[in-house]
C-alpha cells in the first residue's frame, strides 16, 4: 500500500510537470485584422509581440500568425489607425484565431511651409548658404544611410561613466530598473521582421511599448547618452533602439568595472 501512494503522488507529480510544460511551450494563434468601420481587412498591420519580441504581418486578408505564450501581449500598428494592445487569453489559445478590429484616426493635418534655400548655382557660394550637421556616424548592418553612435560624441564617456555614481541620474534609474525590457534588446535582433518595421517608423510608438517608457522620455535618454538633437529628431526607430542598446551596454561594462 505504501508503495502504491508513492506510484500514485509520482503519477500526480508528472502530470502536473506536464501541464506546466506545456502552459510554457510557444503556442502558434491566428487571426484576421479589420477597419472596425467598414470591416475590411487591414494588410501591411505590423504585430509584435511585446514580450517575446517576435513580430508578423497581416497578409492581403488581414491574416496572419504568430508565436505566443499565455498572457504574451500583442502590439498592433498601422499608418493611420489607433494602435491596440491585446493579452494572449486562453480562449484565444484554444480557439486558434480570433478576429481584430482597429479604428481610424482623426488627423487634422496642419500647413507645412517649406522653406527652399535660395541658390545661385555657383558651387562654392551655395556650399555656403546650405547648413550642415557635424553628427558623428558610422553605419550598421542592414541601413542605407548613417548611425549616429553616441559614444563617439564629445563628453559621452563622462556623461555615462556620471550617472553610474549619481542614483538620481536618469540613466541611473532607467538601465537599473528596466534591465527585463532591456534584454529585449537582443532579442529584437534575431528577428527580421521586428527590424524591418523599426527600420520604418517615426514616430517612437514601437520604442515605448517594448522598452516600457513613455515616449517623451526617449529623448531625455538618448540626450544623456549624447546623441545629438538632429539624431534625436531624425533617425527611425531601429536607430533609436541601437543607439540605446550600445548606451546601455557601455553603462553595463562601466558598472562592472
Amino acid at each position: 500500500m505504501k508503495y502504491f501512494a508513492v506510484f500514485f503522488f509520482f503519477l500526480l507529480s508528472m502530470s502536473g510537470f506536464a501541464q506546466d510544460a506545456e502552459s510554457t511551450a510557444p503556442q502558434r494563434v491566428s487571426g484576421y485584422v479589420i477597419n472596425d468601420n467598414s470591416k475590411q481587412p487591414l494588410s501591411n498591420v505590423n504585430i509584435i509581440n511585446t514580450n517575446k519580441v517576435r513580430g508578423a504581418k497581416s497578409d492581403s486578408k488581414g491574416y496572419f500568425e504568430i508565436d505566443v505564450q499565455p498572457n504574451d501581449t500583442i502590439h498592433f500598428t498601422i499608418l493611420g489607425f489607433q494602435s491596440l494592445r491585446i493579452r494572449v487569453t486562453n480562449d484565444w489559445l484554444k480557439n486558434k484565431v480570433t478576429r481584430i478590429q482597429l479604428t481610424e484616426k482623426a488627423i487634422a493635418l496642419e500647413e507645412v511651409v517649406i522653406a527652399p534655400f535660395h541658390l545661385t548655382g555657383y558651387l562654392e557660394v551655395d556650399s555656403k548658404l546650405i547648413p550642415t550637421k557635424e553628427n558623428y556616424r558610422y553605419s550598421i548592418s542592414g541601413l542605407t544611410q548613417g548611425y549616429e553612435a553616441g559614444e563617439y560624441s564629445p563628453n559621452a564617456f563622462g556623461k555615462v561613466l556620471g550617472s553610474i555614481f549619481n542614483p538620481a541620474d536618469m540613466l541611473y534609474n532607467f538601465f537599473g530598473k528596466n534591465g527585463k525590457e532591456l534584454k529585449k534588446l537582443k532579442q529584437m535582433r534575431q528577428d527580421d521582421t521586428v527590424r524591418n518595421l523599426l527600420e520604418s517608423k517615426y514616430d517612437r510608438e514601437t520604442v515605448s511599448v517594448l522598452l516600457g517608457v513613455s515616449k517623451d522620455e526617449i529623448p531625455e535618454i538618448l540626450q544623456r547618452c549624447s546623441y545629438s538633437d538632429a539624431f534625436i529628431q531624425t533617425a527611425n526607430d531601429l536607430q533609436i533602439m541601437d543607439a540605446i542598446s550600445a548606451c546601455y551596454e557601455q553603462y553595463k561594462v562601466l558598472k562592472r568595472n
